[in-house]
């Protein structure tokens, strides 16, 4: 990654780096003696060629991903014209003072979205023998480190932004070869029609499609930038968007500055595309910033928490392909979900459960109910004598149609899920985040290089057939506000007969947080113990999501009021954060007085975002840790 903040931002496959022992470390410079294989063809400022000395690398500490360093004190990168390359400036001031980094598109999320914005981007640059600068700032530790879903993958975006992706090995090689639904009752199964339609899908890990994807993004000169947190949007005099900030790194916990302190670094584009995901922390922000879920006529978002594993079981138990959904046990009829069971490749299973975050009970924990989910005798025999290879969670929106923000805001666009795109009854959104993506990526491209307007990107939408799916589904989730077997009754209509066409929209129910009951009116449920054999307690599949923050940092999750935990939470609600936290990040332990107070464990924390989501009173704000920090996922 360190060449490309000392280079230009677009790279050309005609270029040749060349290496430069350092101290031990290696540095990359462009070797001017390499001339473009195409001379004839225009070469903007951008791509001039330039040659930077050993000496210039004097001091370099700063780690912009595995192995690449700078150091902010000593170096600072100039403001980057957008016509030209970045230089490096010597400084010994002391003085705290953020790099800054001009692109044409900056992106935040290295996603589905995010990254087939970027693609698409720079294939429109190659049609249009255009230069435009292109960066994807993820806060991962590396590219998929924090991209987790079941995941049957519907490849029709996918066809579209790289047709030929079978030929350029793309992760995805496991056909659906069966697909079978189910209601389970505490010891049956009971098979139902099956609504889903997965023919020409395919079984894939999340987390490994999206680093193909990176790695065809930075083939075609998009800078992606892992283990950097978008902390803070930056705007004009105007209030437009005009790039966002990453976080300081090596802040203590007393807020004080540590020996390896470093500051932030500014990321300013022309066109801003935020693509956080679910319930992103800046895209939420503006959304209420400037009103865009108002101006768009749309209700508020609802929400659901995916726990999912992969398991690695006895190869005579596996069946490449196999599918099967399920709605039921361990549910109540009350509460919206259901899990699923995927067969992946190398004898690998992913197995996971759903439930939607508007349910009633402050003692329901959706942890482990999972666990309680593969004590089920349809379920259980396939894992015995298998080894969980990892865990992780992650919510995910199921607001559908009727949540659609307007998108467009005065600087940039939010796109993917963090807008809210996924197809409920499909429980798919990687090819809608897909599409919603490579369409803002078409506006911004006609905003960059014909002076058109984002809103185009909002024209374009509703013209796609992410607008006719997301249609057609809109009434299958808000049917079950009336229970499961309405919802099923209603979403059965729906599918087979009316198909969308019914001449209204049903709305949804309360927001999820208000959903919650007070724990007198409530009764506790006793959840069995783990039994190490197929259930297990936090702690060990916290280790298996190979989470990690740094211990002496800032909590990323912050209490608007630290008095609500002990006089409205605990007392009134029965303590539910404690409970609907999939990593234990929040227990109440007893002082020295015998009292209990609220204990924040935020280096537990799965990024998944229930608490910024179900907290009674919304109490709990969802920060960005430092870069590089939370879950490190590699087959989900």
């Amino acid at each position: 990654m360190f060449r490309k903040i000392i280079s230009s931002p677009s790279k050309s496959k005609s270029r040749k780096f060349v290496s430069v022992s350092l101290h031990s470390t290696n540095y990359c410079y462009y070797d001017p003696s390499t001339p473009p294989s195409s001379p004839s063809k225009h070469i903007s400022p951008r791509q001039k060629w330039f040659q930077i000395t050993p000496t210039s690398f004097k001091g370099f500490n700063r780690s912009f991903s595995s192995g690449y360093q700078l150091n902010s004190t000593q170096f600072r990168v100039s403001n980057l014209n957008r016509n030209g390359v970045s230089i490096l400036r010597r400084g010994f001031s002391s003085e705290t003072v953020r790099d800054c980094i001009n692109y044409d598109v900056v992106i935040i999320g290295g996603g589905p979205a995010g990254l087939s914005a970027s693609i698409r981007l720079k294939q429109l640059c190659c049609e249009n023998d255009v230069d435009l600068s292109v960066c994807v700032v993820e806060k991962g530790a590396e590219v998929g480190a924090h991209i987790l879903s079941g995941n049957v993958f519907e490849p029709r975006a996918l066809n579209e932004l790289i047709p030929q992706w079978r030929e350029e090995e793309a992760p995805i090689s496991v056909s659906v070869s069966s697909d079978k639904f189910m209601l389970l009752t505490e010891k049956h199964a009971i098979p139902l029609p099956n609504p889903f339609d997965n023919k020409g899908n395919y079984v894939i890990s999340l987390s490994q499609f999206v680093r193909w994807l990176g790695q065809k993004a930075e083939e075609l000169g998009v800078e992606v930038y892992p283990g950097f947190a978008a902390k803070e949007i930056l705007f004009d005099e105007n209030e437009n968007v005009i790039g966002i900030a990453t976080n300081d790194m090596g802040i203590g916990k007393d807020g004080s500055k540590k020996d390896n302190f470093q500051p932030g670094v500014e990321l300013k584009g022309r066109i801003n595309l935020f693509a956080e995901g679910c319930r992103g922390a800046l895209s939420e922000k503006l959304i209420k910033k400037y009103n865009l879920r108002e101006k768009g006529h749309g209700q508020h978002q609802t929400y659901a928490l995916g726990i999912k594993e992969v398991w690695e079981i006895d190869a005579k138990k596996h069946k490449p392909g196999a599918v099967v959904h399920t709605l039921g046990w361990p549910l109540d009829h009350k509460t919206y979900g259901g899990s699923f069971l995927y067969h992946m490749q190398d004898n690998q299973v992913s197995i996971g459960l759903v439930c939607a975050l508007n349910y009633h009970n402050p003692y329901f924990s959706p942890y482990d109910e999972f666990q309680k989910l593969k004590g089920h005798p349809a379920i259980r025999p396939l894992l015995e004598n298998g080894t969980v290879v990892q865990y992780g969670a992650r919510t995910l929106n199921e607001g559908g149609f009727q949540s659609i923000p307007y998108p467009v805001f005065p600087g940039g666009a939010v796109v993917g899920c963090a807008a809210g795109f996924l197809n409920v009854p499909k429980i798919k959104g990687t090819h809608t985040a897909m599409k919603s993506g490579m369409l803002a990526a078409e506006s911004a491209f006609e905003v960059l290089n014909k002076g058109s307007n984002m809103k185009n990107y909002w024209e374009s939408l509703k013209k796609s057939w992410i607008w006719e799916e997301l249609y057609q589904a809109r009434n299958y989730r808000p049917a079950f506000e009336y229970g499961l077997f309405p919802g099923l009754a209603i979403s059965g209509l729906e599918h087979y007969l009316l198909k969308g066409r019914v001449p209204f929209t049903l709305k949804h129910g309360k927001p999820d947080h208000e959903a919650t009951h007070e724990a007198s009116v409530s009764s506790p449920i006793e959840y069995p113990k783990p039994d190490g054999i197929v259930s297990f307690d936090v702690p060990t599949s916290l280790y298996r999501s190979n989470t990690n923050h740094d211990h002496d940092q800032p909590a990323h999750l912050r209490l608007r009021d630290p008095q609500i935990p002990q006089l409205v939470n605990l007392p009134k609600y029965g303590a539910p954060e404690s409970r609907y936290c999939p990593a234990r990040v929040y227990e109440y332990v007893a002082d020295d007085k015998g009292e209990l107070k609220l204990q924040i464990n935020a280096q537990n924390c799965l990024h998944c975002k229930a608490c910024d989501i179900k907290d009674p009173k919304q109490n709990i704000e969802w920060t960005v840790p430092e870069g590089g920090g939370g879950p490190g996922y590699s087959v989900m």
